[in-house]
């Protein structure tokens, strides 16, 4: 799992799928499974996560999810936005900053 430095880290970790609308976070890490995508060159999901910008000190915002299960759950990343599905959020950890709803 790529990480931060544990001194940049102030919260405990939770996964990104433990989230809800109006959640934001700081990326810590991605957690690798070891699976492959499917794709041609055999890419895992913490690669492609990786690729997407999920990488450790990013800022995060969840701003959406479907209702009911929270599968997809929307999620602002810099200028973009991703959706991301259970076992995906579940792959990136986070350590809360704040809420922006109750």
């Amino acid at each position: 799992m790529t990480t931060l430095p544990p001194e940049r880290v102030l919260a405990p970790p939770v996964a990104l799928s433990t989230l809800r609308k109006g959640d934001a976070a700081i990326v810590i890490g991605v957690r690798d499974d070891h699976l492959d995508v499917g794709d041609e060159v055999r890419s895992t999901l913490a690669q492609r996560l990786l690729e997407l910008g999920f990488i450790p000190g990013e800022s995060l915002e969840v701003v959406g999810s479907i209702w009911p299960g929270a599968d997809p759950i929307a999620v602002r990343l810099g200028r973009s936005m991703f959706a991301l599905r259970e076992r995906e959020a579940a792959a990136v950890m986070v350590t809360r900053t704040e809420s922006h709803e109750p």
